[in-house]
């Protein structure tokens, strides 16, 4: 196989993307759990879980937004990018999606640069993956600005239950 172009290098298939946010957000539940642990168990103070609930935000929105983006690259129905999502919700349920997803044929498959035939090939959500698809290096940090504004805004309102 060919190496990817520069500009699409970053992920080069919707399956290894997926698979690289999945494990991420797992990793980022363990230092929000390491971080409680500090914070409730042994009595450590709060920066565990300021940290790793943190980090851990920020990639759950990242994640959030990653099934949105391989859901409509990969013509998953609404219940499977549903289930996606609210795998984020479940310590580690991230990774048995990805392995699911995989095993059935979900993240299979290119990136969807161009028509194809397809009926909702002209659909606006299949219209704005085939732009963003020419412009990685764009969309990525509008990504990342678009998931620091969403989070920023979260920060703002503070956590769920309130602060102590």
């Amino acid at each position: 196989m060919p190496a990817p172009a520069a500009g699409r290098a970053f992920a080069a298939t919707p399956k290894r993307y997926f698979r690289v946010v999945a494990i991420a957000e797992a990793i980022t539940w363990t230092l929000l759990i390491a971080g409680m642990l500090q914070k409730y168990v042994f009595d450590a103070g709060e920066w565990g879980v300021s940290l790793g609930g943190g980090l851990h935000g920020f990639v759950f929105i990242a994640y959030a937004a990653s099934v949105v983006l391989v859901a409509v690259n990969q013509r998953w129905s609404l219940g499977v990018a549903a289930a996606g999502i609210a795998s984020a919700v479940v310590p580690y349920a991230t990774i048995p999606f990805d392995l699911w997803a995989d095993r059935t044929g979900r993240l299979h498959g290119p990136w969807r640069r161009e028509t194809d035939g397809h009926p909702s090939d002209g659909s606006v959500a299949n219209r704005l993956l085939r732009w963003g698809l020419a412009r990685p290096v764009l969309v990525a940090v509008l990504a990342v600005v678009a998931v620091a504004l969403v989070f920023g805004a979260l920060l703002l309102i503070g956590p769920p239950g309130g602060r102590d």
